[in-house]
């Protein structure tokens, strides 16, 4: 209970007064005690708060003790104590409750949040109303405004007496203007340029993407975080004696306007003369040295040293030492300005894993997050099994974050608990895609997946596809572990319409119907086959302007047709990420053999590259190549012809519309089809830190063509425009901007296009 200081103020003078007339305070046995004034507060808590019971002497002391005791209670804004004859008399003024609190003028906060921040200071509806305790709430507010950049927001209180000793408190607020950063000034710089040195930290000035960034906004946090960013920046370039002298934030009088002044010292630039090994050499010599990325020579770099040392703590916790301290102890000489370090290793004591434990996952279940550990309990600790167990379970993405923490057991030397801790993400997609083209105007599709229904790591999709040309209705099921040892069991069923009539591609119809299931199974941790049969059932229609081929292939195999279709596939994957990936590479390779009234095969193959150039720069480079032909002296059929441009293929290029082509200009596709790709990846200016918006510059080239026979690289199509990739609060967002660079009479271009989508 809070304490009001004039109360207390108040509480000492009436026993100053009490004690004053100490001279004609009569003690007496009580045989009775009235207390008058309470409505709501209960009598027994009264009694309860007395010092003195019927049947007890009242003395001088006691009545002091009682002032004291009803006054620290909160309840009373005045007490008083009187005799008559042997009957002790309280009389007591209740504070006022609080009968409701209305708040207005709230945009920047939920209602619900300013509640519970103001229930958290002590003010809500049913509770004793006390000034101090609303002055405190009212701060508060303040305060949580202050956080947001708001400086000039105003709360004005108002407490309005009612019936029954309640009151009624209204809080309005008048939040004003964020205070943005008008200047960041970097003084003491002279290595590198000021300008530079901005571009390395979050906060800056007003920007045309600041209003969603929110880098033009002060915060304590974010600057503290820049000031380390600087650091870091000038010890990775060897500036050992880099310091920052002060740091000032100065804001207008109008609250508006926000000036942030770091003061630094750059010192000297050191390089490194030498680098040993020293402590207790459990490994040899020949596995610790190719750890050493920091070489006698080079500039010094924190970022190096800290590699270093970390790499031979894993290193030694792959064997187990789940402890091992490994420290550089450096030797600086500041007159030749070099330095040289002995990495000190202490392995400590080998230990064993005596429990894996998982927090956070309130949704998806315990065993679904356990199937992904390689590393196994009441076995040997290791660092490389733990972080790759991490990394499973990061790329299940079901979880927005994974994190693991060693802790040892209590009582034992030899053994310790793995927590891991993961932060559940909205698994549930409702994707939409749209595109413009002269023809077909506007396209709309769409798909919903659930990627771990009802937690179970099970995935199942619907998907429709409204366009004029593809008509797609398909179900699809995924069990990733059907069996445990993580074979995987899927169930696809779809129809798919398609009408080539509006497209530049010969007229035709079909209406197919199919289904079938598959199956993959792990060959290590990146790579993986999959093997999977279905079957479908085509009608075909053709008409009176379709191409020549396609009513000779009618006339000849009719126009229906049912067939089964084998399916094998192989999937090197070791990118960094699904979602956002900067490292590594994607290797696919995919066959279809088909047999029945229809006699085929395709084979096809996808090979990307990701390289970073820099801490902001991504090379990603790609290549689909694709053949397909007729079996048992059939032709291919011609609706399983392969075709280039668009999305996925060469943007700037209408969708379907490269290829062979026909008498009438009709696009026809081919059996062969080549695509190459190379996009820059790097992240929005004035957006640098935040991984979830990037753009692309990239070059598309690909054609599709008759046979391999045909194939010839001067008849490739290419383009090149700009991509955008945003992880939008309503979902994955991607556009493109393509121009063709050697287009021909006859290409149909479309130069923008776009997807996106929204999470549930």
């Amino acid at each position: 209970m809070r304490k009001c200081p004039i109360v207390v103020i108040y509480c000492a003078l009436l026993c100053a007064a009490f004690a004053a007339s100490a001279q004609s305070f009569r003690s007496f046995v009580v045989k009775e005690i009235r207390v008058e004034g309470i409505q709501r507060t209960e009598l027994g808590t009264v009694f309860n708060y007395l010092p003195v019971k019927v049947g007890e002497t009242f003395t001088e002391d006691k009545s002091r003790e009682a002032l004291r005791a009803l006054f620290t209670t909160g309840f009373f804004k005045d007490v008083r104590l009187e005799a008559e004859g042997d009957v002790l008399i309280v009389y007591v003024e209740e504070r006022p409750a609080i009968a409701q609190i209305d708040v207005a003028g709230v945009k920047e906060f939920s209602i619900d949040v300013v509640r519970k921040v103001l229930r958290e200071q002590g003010l809500s509806e049913g509770r004793i109303f006390d000034r101090a305790v609303l002055e405190a709430a009212q701060q508060e507010l303040k305060r949580q405004y202050l956080s947001r950049g708001k400086y000039s927001t105003d709360v004005q209180v108002t407490v309005t007496p009612l019936e029954r000793n309640r009151v009624s408190i209204n809080i309005v607020v008048s939040e004003g203007e964020v205070a943005k950063i008008q200047r960041v000034n970097i003084v003491g710089a002279s290595a590198f340029a000021e300008e530079d040195l901005r571009e390395l930290i979050v906060l800056r000035e007003p920007g045309w993407l600041t209003w969603y960034t929110k880098h033009d906004e002060y915060s304590r946090q974010r600057l503290a975080a820049d000031l380390e960013t600087l650091r870091s920046h000038y010890l990775n370039s060897g500036y050992l004696d880099f310091n920052i002298d002060s740091t000032q934030v100065s804001i207008t009088p109008d609250k508006r306007e926000i000036y942030v002044t770091i003061g630094i010292s750059e010192g000297t630039k050191y390089t490194v003369t030498d680098v040993q090994l020293g402590g207790q050499m459990i490994l040899p010599r020949s596995e610790l040295d190719p750890l050493l990325k920091l070489k006698p020579g080079e500039v010094f770099s924190r970022e190096k040293l800290s590699q270093s040392t970390k790499a031979i703590a894993d290193r030694l916790g792959n064997d187990g030492y789940a402890f091992a301290n490994v420290n550089a102890v450096p030797k600086v000489d500041k007159e030749a300005s070099t330095v040289s370090f002995t990495i000190m290793i202490d392995p400590g004591r080998r230990v064993y894993v005596r429990r894996i434990n998982i927090a956070g996952n309130t949704k998806t279940r315990d065993e679904v997050v356990r199937r992904e550990m390689r590393q196994l309990e009441s076995a040997y600790y290791d660092t490389s099994k733990i972080q790759l167990s991490r990394r499973r379970v990061d790329r299940t993405q079901y979880f927005s974050d994974v994190s693991v923490e060693t802790q040892p057991v209590e009582g034992s030397t030899d053994q310790v608990d793995v927590n891991f801790a993961v932060k559940e993400r909205t698994t549930g997609t409702l994707m939409v895609g749209a595109g413009f083209s002269s023809v077909d105007k506007f396209v709309l599709s769409a798909s919903v997946s659930q990627s771990n229904i009802f937690g179970s790591g099970k995935y199942l999709s619907a998907s429709v596809n409204n366009g004029k040309v593809n008509k797609v209705y398909s179900l699809s099921y995924t069990d990733p572990y059907y069996t445990v040892d993580g074979i995987s069991r899927g169930f696809d069923a779809y129809r798919r319409d398609t009408n080539a009539t509006s497209l530049a591609i010969g007229s035709y119809e079909t209406k197919t119907l199919g289904g079938g299931v598959r199956f993959g199974y792990p060959l290590s941790e990146t790579e993986s086959i999959s093997f999977g049969v279905n079957g479908e059932t085509v009608a075909l229609t053709t008409f009176s302007s379709s191409p020549v081929s396609y009513l000779k292939f009618v006339q000849t195999f009719g126009s229906y047709y049912s067939y089964g279709a084998t399916t094998f596939g192989w999937v090197s994957d070791s990118r960094d990420s699904l979602i956002a990936p900067t490292s590594g590479s994607l290797s696919r390779a995919s066959s279809e053999l088909a047999d029945g009234d229809l006699k085929y095969y395709r084979v096809g193959y996808v090979q990307q590259w990701l390289q970073p150039l820099t801490r902001k720069l991504t090379l990603a480079l790609s290549a689909e190549l694709g053949y397909a032909d007729g079996r048992a002296g059939q032709p291919l059929p011609f609706f399983k012809n392969y075709y280039a441009g668009g999305p996925g293929s060469v943007r700037g290029y209408r969708p379907y519309s490269l290829g062979p082509q026909g008498p009438s200009g009709e696009v026809l596709g081919g059996r062969t089809k080549v695509n190459t790709g190379a996009e820059l990846l790097f992240p929005m200016p004035g957006a640098e830190q935040d991984r979830s918006l990037r753009l692309a510059a990239f070059i598309d080239a690909g054609q599709v063509y008759s046979d391999n026979r045909d194939v010839a690289l001067s008849q490739m199509r290419s383009s090149a425009g700009l991509g955008l990739m945003w992880s939008s609060p309503i979902g994955p967002l991607k556009l493109s901007y393509g121009r063709p660079l050697n287009d021909k009479a006859g290409d149909q271009i479309q130069r923008l296009q776009f997807t996106f989508g929204t999470m549930f």
